[in-house]
């Protein structure tokens, strides 16, 4: 029988610890999962998380920069990632955020990943959350 593979949580040093009982990323073998982030600019202890700012751009490139952060943390990059899925309140920030990740992802190299986008609620103030699922290796 096959050794049982380690799950490994990976929390960066600009995330608090999650709010209920999960990992904000765990590795398994050559897979990383990314839980849901959203634009909270990096954690300062002691304070309670902060968004980006009001807007969908700096709370788009804020989630991009924590994802990114879990990613390298978990020894992969945006080239890794196979899937993402996108979450927004509002149906009328869809083509703002296609024009954002548009941009945001020029320059990869790699075949793009795939992408679900739905709309949800998030708590207020946040308009988007993003998750992410690597293949390293």
């Amino acid at each position: 029988m096959a050794d049982k593979l380690e799950k490994t949580a990976i929390t960066p040093s600009t995330h608090t610890a999650p709010p209920a009982k999960f990992s904000h990323g765990v590795r398994k073998g050559n897979l990383l999962q990314v839980a849901g982030q959203v634009g909270f600019l990096p954690a300062v202890e002691g304070q309670a998380p902060t968004p980006a700012g009001p807007t969908l751009r700096e709370q788009t490139l804020q989630t991009f920069a924590n994802v990114k952060a879990i990613l390298e943390e978990g020894g992969a990059s945006w080239e890794d990632v196979i899937m993402l899925r996108v979450y927004l309140t509002d149906v009328d920030h869809f083509a703002e955020m296609n024009a954002i990740y548009n941009e945001y992802f020029a320059d990869l190299k790699e075949v793009p990943s795939a992408r679900t986008t739905v709309y949800v609620g998030l708590p207020a103030g946040l308009l988007i959350e993003i998750d992410a699922l690597a293949v390293l290796g």
